[in-house]
Parts: C-alpha cells; structure tokens; sequence
C-alpha cells in the first residue's frame, strides 16, 4: 500500500473499550508483519463524550469522521444518561454521525459458524448453513423525517410524531447498493416494505421495480411485505440471500436475522456512503451487539462482532479482501476449536474472557499466516 490508511477509533460506552483492545491488537499483528498498516486516532463518543465534553459527539470529533478513510466504533449508551433530555443522549451522537457522514446503506451480514449451530433458539437443520445479508436504508425514514416530537394538544392530551418519508432518490441509491451486493452473491434480491398500507411503502417497491428494469434486469428480485419478511426469517430463513428495507424496518429484521445465529455478540456491520470522484467513501464499521452495561468492565465481552466488524472494514473500504479472509477463517477456526466466550458457551463448558479470546484469534492468525 502506498500510504497508510487512517482510522478513526471510537471506543464508546459499557464494553466498547473493551472490545475494541482487542481490534487493536488485531490493527498491530498486521502492522508487525508490514501487510496493512493504519495511522489511527482514537477520540470520544456517546456517554464518555458527554461526561468528558457535555456532548455526544463535538464538532471536533466529527470532523475528524469526515476526513479519514474509516471510522471503527463500539457502542454508545447506557443507564447512567437514560434521563438525558431526548436531543442530548448518548445515541445522538451515533446518529449524527450517520446523517453527517451521510451513510446510507446499513450493511449487516448473519451467518450462521457451524460451530454455533446449537447456540441459535432454532433447529439445527433451520440455520445450519445460513449467510444472509440485509441491506438497511440508514439515513432517511421513520428516524429522521419531520415533523417529529411530543405536543399538548388544546384538551391536555399529549401527542407523539415522527414521519415516514422517502424520496425516489433516497431508494434508489440503497437499492443500487444491494443490487451490486446481490451481483456478487447469489443473483437473488429481496425487497421488503409494507406497500399494503403505507404510501411510502408504494413508492418503494415502485422504485426498487423501476431500477431492477432499468439497469438490474438480471438479478432476480422478489418483494415481501415486511411483518411477513420477519415470519419468513423464523421460518425459512435461508430462502433469503440480500434483503434491503427502509431504516425502521431494517433496524428490526436486522436483529431478529442476527439472533438467528445464537448471539448479537458475533454480528458486525457497515454503514457506507457514495465514493467520491477519488473512489474514497465515507464508511464507519461497528458490531450490532449493544454497550451491555450489565458486564461491562469485568471481561466477560465477546470481541469477535467488533473483530469481523475490522474485518468487513479491510474488505469494503480498503479492497483488502484476502486480509478481510483471514480475520474470518480465524474466527471460525477459533468458534471450531471450541473456544468461547460465555454468551455462545454451551452449558457448563469453560468459557474464554475479553483478552482470552483475543489471545485465541490472534495464535490462529499466527497459525494461517506462518
């Protein structure tokens, strides 16, 4: 590489830190071999911004997210802020990240590791084999649309509003993305929405319709209504390849798919804007799994959603694929040996901590590359 990539690092909350020692690690083992190397700046996010700046984010840090190849974050949030006005928690700064960054299209893989096949609630012949992919549509929808907020009305009732809203535009560029995803999987997109009762609904399957006849004629694509997506993922999931969805809905076929595989613990993503006229794009990378205050500080984490988080990092923003492999065959190499932390350990099995785990992944990325 002729120059060194730069990394933005946000640890965030709970067990954000703690996870994310063990990215770091991962960044130095490829540094010492000379195979990638990244300059990386690290800063705050979410509560640790707040206690540290009064805010969830500071223009600061936001600039430096708008400048760097990459931005890896952990999680943000917990009880400690919850009675936070709504506008200055913690997750507000994770979403202006989003929004500023403009990244748009929410990458979230669930595959099921063979040696996790009895993790999963459901049978083995269900899930045993699944690789899935939901396209989520980040930065428009239910989550960012106005008029929104909480209002008296003249009888002393209360009333809550947000707006559903999208634009031929905002659909179009999600669905782009999925399509080429598609192209480089199985050929087989699924699109889901609820165009039997909402507007926006309907202008969604028209215009995922329009650019499939337009420019993807050669992907099959299927449309679902998503309350029937969410029984098809319990029922058949691997009937599915790539989904994409509007944010909300995504946010919730996401994390059912996710639980799917046995635990939020092993679930990475990727939130990703347009490339720029230099093919650089705006990306940041973060595990599904929440700040889990309950254990958070006691090492008792499960690093390898934020490693394979690093991992799609190394293949979606750096075209580093044959790194990106190797991050995951020693995920799957370390799940195959029976190595666990306690949120997929079998019952009454020794289970590994934070930086055990980190241990067992790194000897196994000693192991494939020697």
């Amino acid at each position: 590489m002729p120059a060194n990539k730069t990394l933005l690092i946000l640890p965030g909350d709970g067990i954000g830190p703690e996870v994310m020692s063990e990215v770091r690690r991962v960044v130095d083992w490829f540094d010492r071999r000379q195979a990638v190397s990244f300059d990386i700046d690290e800063d705050l996010v979410g509560g640790a911004a707040i206690d540290a700046h009064g805010t969830p984010l500071t223009d600061a840090t936001m600039d430096k997210a708008m400048t760097v190849d990459a931005v890896l974050l952990g999680a943000v949030g917990g009880p400690k802020w919850d009675e936070l006005p709504f506008d200055q928690k913690p997750e507000r700064g994770l979403l202006r990240l989003r929004k500023e960054m403009d990244l748009y299209a929410n990458l979230r893989p669930a595959i099921c590791f063979d040696a996790l096949v009895e993790a999963s609630t459901l049978k083995p012949e269900v899930i045993s084999g699944l690789d899935i992919l939901i396209v989520r549509e980040l930065t428009g929808g239910l989550y960012f649309g106005t008029p929104r907020g909480i209002e008296e009305l003249p009888d002393g009732t209360r009333r809550g509003v947000n707006t559903h809203v999208y634009t031929s535009t905002e659909i179009q560029r999600v669905a782009r993305a999925a399509f080429e995803l598609a192209r480089k999987r199985s050929n087989k997109l699924c699109s889901a929405e609820k165009a039997n009762v909402m507007e926006s609904g309907v202008l969604w399957r028209q215009e995922v319709t329009k650019l499939h006849q337009a420019e993807y004629a050669d992907v099959e694509l299927t449309h679902i209504y998503a309350d029937n997506c969410a029984m098809q993922l319990v029922r058949d999931p691997k009937q599915f390849d790539v989904i994409v969805t509007d944010n909300m809905f995504g946010d919730m076929l996401s994390d059912e798919a996710g639980m799917l595989t046995g635990s939020l613990g092993m679930l990475p993503s990727a939130s990703l804007g347009d490339a720029d006229e230099t093919g650089r794009r705006r990306a940041m990378y973060e595990p599904v799994h929440g700040t889990a205050p309950d254990i958070a500080g006691q090492g008792k984490a499960n690093p390898l959603a934020t490693l394979l988080s690093f991992a799609m990092m190394l293949r979606y923003s750096f075209d580093l694929g044959q790194d990106a492999d190797l991050v995951e065959t020693a995920v799957k190499n370390v799940l195959d040996a029976g190595k666990r932390t306690a949120d997929i350990a079998a019952p009454g099995s020794e289970t590994l901590s934070t930086s055990a785990m980190g241990d067992a992944l790194l000897a196994e990325l000693d192991k494939l590359a020697a």
